[in-house]
């Protein structure tokens, strides 16, 4: 066995139960506070639960994809070292509540979102907008084109779908900036599923458009939820291009400082996320592909879905927990 398959070897049998724990502690502790129109509360108990957890894993980790690109104390920070300090070194993108504004309404797809990477394997993106498309598994490398317009890259998965343009339904948030982008898109015929927040959901989504009706991803967002959606897409086959917004000498810079020298450079999706990544998702609120989380009397119960690329695994995993000491 080569230091590579070690390493993958390491990820698999340390942690693929244990990164469902993590977003499951993360989950349930902002679901706790869900409907109650508090976002920062709800996130800082979602971050201090994750944190936590990630302590108690055997891993040398480094948050890349974080709450903050400083040293922010109370919250996950890029460069902030977490687990035991022995095993892998690894990077780690998360987002222990994805949409917060979501969850402070109660309303569907806030999650709790963890990737983990050979170290070295997760672009470490600033804390800027990124240009983005995606589609699932299953279309030939090629089917979209960020520098396509609308309408070609509709008419393209349609064609590679084998459906009318009318029977593709194409995700993006409800942001003025993108007032042009949907007058494009439904000029074409396409339906058009807008979101209020949470686009690492809305990518994830493309990846089983029969369970949750959304075939295609586009728009401007995070550039941090971007490198988390790739991650996903990573491990399930499908594809994704995003290109940084950097339209600041000052977002320049911070995108030098951390190692990005060409700031038109488009990423694909083995460009945000390489080698072997594990990504695991719970349900805070219910949603297309997950249930939110349950409280019930004497126990809890959580729904979350874990990948890995080497394997090309889908694990769904429903838990009920009945040691309630624990969250």
């Amino acid at each position: 066995m080569n230091a590579a398959q070690k390493i993958g070897a390491s990820l698999d049998r340390v942690l693929t139960m244990e990164l469902v724990r993590v977003t499951e502690r993360a989950a349930v502790a902002a679901a706790r506070l869900r409907g109650r129109g508090d976002e920062k509360a709800a996130d800082q108990v979602a971050v201090d639960a994750m944190r936590k957890e990630l302590n108690h894993l055997a891993i040398k980790g480094t948050v890349v994809i974080g709450e903050g690109e400083r040293d922010e104390a109370p919250m996950l920070y890029i460069g902030e070292e977490v687990g035991t300090g022995k095993g892998p070194s690894v990077d780690i993108a998360l987002d222990p509540l994805e949409g917060t504004t979501i969850c402070a309404k109660n309303l569907p797809n806030a999650l709790a979102v963890v990737a983990l990477a050979e170290k070295g394997s997760l672009l470490n993106a600033p804390d800027v907008y990124m240009d983005k498309i995606a589609i699932g598994p299953g279309y030939p490398e090629g089917t979209i084109d960020i520098d396509a317009s609308p309408a070609e890259n509709i008419a393209s998965l349609a064609k590679a779908k084998g459906v009318t343009i009318g029977e593709i339904t194409t995700c993006i948030l409800d942001r003025p900036r993108h007032a042009k982008l949907i007058e494009a898109v439904r000029a074409t015929g396409a339906a058009i599923r807008l979101i209020g927040d949470g686009d690492v959901a809305g990518v994830i989504h493309t990846t089983d458009p029969e369970e949750t009706g959304i075939d295609l991803y586009l728009g401007t967002g995070g550039a941090p939820e971007g490198v988390l959606a790739a991650a996903a897409l990573r491990c399930t086959g499908g594809q994704m291009q995003g290109r940084l917004i950097l339209d600041t000498p000052e977002k320049v810079a911070r995108a030098a400082k951390m190692g990005i020298s060409d700031p038109k450079k488009v990423y694909r999706t083995d460009e945000m996320a390489r080698g072997d990544v594990l990504f695991a998702a719970t349900g805070v609120t219910d949603g297309n592909m997950l249930q939110g989380v349950k409280f019930g009397r004497n126990y809890i119960t959580t729904h979350t879905i874990v990948l890995r690329s080497s394997s090309r695994t889908v694990r769904e995993i429903k838990a009920r927990h009945q040691d309630l000491d624990k969250f």
